[in-house]
């Protein structure tokens, strides 16, 4: 009589078919991970957006009235945000200067920040005190 022999391993078969369901989940998820990690780093932006925020609340209640330029603010922190994801731009407003600003975070060019399509940037416009974040809530929150 002759012995059976068992056979192990896998096939080809069982082999491109496991490889090919790889394949599959990775190309769902590496897009969710990427959204997510952008969604990490906002954080970044929202930081020196309140940084520059307190700046100009603490120049208000010395002067009267907001900066028209980081110069005139102390520990509004420097034109790129802490981890060096977004540029800090701060405006004054065109209709009444020294009665609010707008700040905006803008992803650096060539950065990872620069294909955060969900929320390119985002914008502090305080008006008469009244803060307004844009360009949605979900862009604040990390």
């Amino acid at each position: 009589m002759a012995a059976l022999r068992c056979a192990r391993g896998f096939t080809l078969v069982e082999l491109v078919v496991v490889m090919a369901m790889a394949g599959v989940l990775a190309a769902v998820a590496l897009p969710a991970y990427t959204q997510h990690l952008a969604a990490g780093r906002r954080a970044d932006a929202v930081a020196a957006l309140m940084q520059l925020q307190m700046a100009q609340e603490r120049h208000h209640a010395n002067h009267g009235v907001y900066a028209g330029d980081r110069a005139a603010l102390r520990g509004a922190g420097t034109p790129v945000s802490a981890q060096g994801f977004y540029d800090i731009v701060l405006q004054p407003l065109s209709a009444s200067p020294g009665q609010g600003y707008v700040a905006e975070a803008v992803p650096r060019a060539g950065g990872p920040q620069a294909r955060d399509s969900e929320c390119p940037r985002l914008t502090l416009t305080v008006r008469d005190g009244i803060a307004t974040r844009g360009p949605h809530r979900r862009c604040w929150l990390s």
